[in-house]
C-alpha cells in the first residue's frame, strides 16, 4: 500500500526520555529518512507515559499532518501503555490479535513465553502490522497513525522495512556554506537573503574554529538549483565584507 505523504510528524512517547535516563535517536534518524523520500518532518513532541496525554496528542497530530509517528510505549512492561492510548485515541477495541500471537509464538520458544511477553501481541482493532525483523514484536499502524518500538536499532528497522509505502515527493536537498566570523555579523545578511529566497530554508548554526567564531549556513530546497542560486549570492555578499567562507563537502 503506498501512501502519497508530503509531511510528517513525530511523537516520542517515555518519561525515561524526559527524565535525562535515556537519549532519544529516534527522532534524528526519522528526520534523516523522511527527507531522503521527500517527505518532510514538521514537528516533534516528548510526552511522557501517560494515558490521556498520548490520546490527547495522536489526535491532534493525527488531524493535523499526513502521517504521524509514534516511538516508544510498546514492549511487555506495565507502563508500556501507547498501544491502549492509540486504541483510545481512535475509538477501537485492543486485544490479542492472532497475527501477532502468532510471530511471537513463533519467535519465543514455550518455555520463553510468558503473559508479559505476549502482551506484546494486543493490537487495536482493524490494524496493520508493521514487521519488526529484530525482536519480533510487531508495530501496527492504525490510520495515518505508525505506532513504533522506542529501541532505535527497532525502530529503524521497523522504518526500514515500510519504505515501499513511502511516495513523497522529490527528495529535500541541502548544502552547507562554512563562513568564519560569528552570526552576529551576518544577520541582516542572511534576513535580507531569507526575504530574497522565501521558498529556501536558510539555517544559521554557529560554532567554535580555532579560537574563534564561526557559522555554517545551511540552504534546503528540493530544487538544487535554488540552492546554488542562493548559497552563491551569500557567498559574494560576506566574502564583500571581509570575511573568509567555503562550502563543505
Amino acid at each position: 500500500m503506498v501512501q502519497k505523504f508530503h509531511n510528517a510528524a513525530m511523537l516520542v512517547v517515555g518519561d525515561e526520555i524526559l527524565s535525562g535516563r535515556t537519549r532519544d535517536a529516534n527522532l534524528y534518524y526519522l528526520g534523516s529518512y523522511l527527507a531522503k523520500h521527500g517527505i518532510e518532518l514538521k514537528e516533534g513532541r516528548i510526552i511522557p507515559d501517560e494515558h490521556e496525554t498520548i490520546v490527547h496528542h495522536v489526535r491532534e497530530l493525527s488531524a493535523k499532518y499526513d502521517a504521524v509517528f509514534t516511538s516508544g510505549g510498546i514492549g511487555p512492561t506495565h507502563d508500556d501503555i501507547t498501544a491502549d492510548a492509540i486504541a483510545a485515541a481512535f475509538g477501537r477495541s485492543i486485544s490479542h490479535d492472532p497475527r501477532a500471537v502468532a510471530i511471537l509464538e513463533n519467535f519465543y520458544p514455550e518455555q520463553m513465553r510468558n503473559e508479559a511477553r505476549m502482551r506484546m501481541a494486543r493490537i487495536p482493532e482493524g490494524a496493520r502490522l508493521i514487521d519488526n525483523p529484530v525482536s519480533a514484536a510487531p508495530g501496527f499502524v492504525v490510520e495515518n497513525v505508525y505506532v513504533m518500538a522506542g529501541v532505535p536499532k527497532i525502530f529503524e528497522g521497523m522504518l526500514e522495512g515500510l519504505v515501499s509505502e513511502f511516495a513523497g515527493g522529490q527528495a529535500m536537498l541541502s548544502k552547507t556554506l562554512r563562513i568564519e566570523v560569528g552570526e552576529g555579523r551576518i544577520a541582516a545578511i542572511l534576513g535580507a537573503l531569507q526575504n530574497k529566497y522565501p521558498d529556501v530554508k536558510l539555517g544559521c548554526y554557529p560554532y567554535g574554529h580555532d579560537g574563534h567564531y564561526a557559522a555554517r549556513i545551511v540552504a534546503r530546497h528540493r530544487d538544487e538549483k535554488r540552492i546554488v542560486e542562493a548559497l552563491s549570492e551569500l557567498r559574494q555578499k560576506v566574502e564583500e565584507e571581509g570575511f573568509d567562507c567555503d562550502y563543505e563537502a
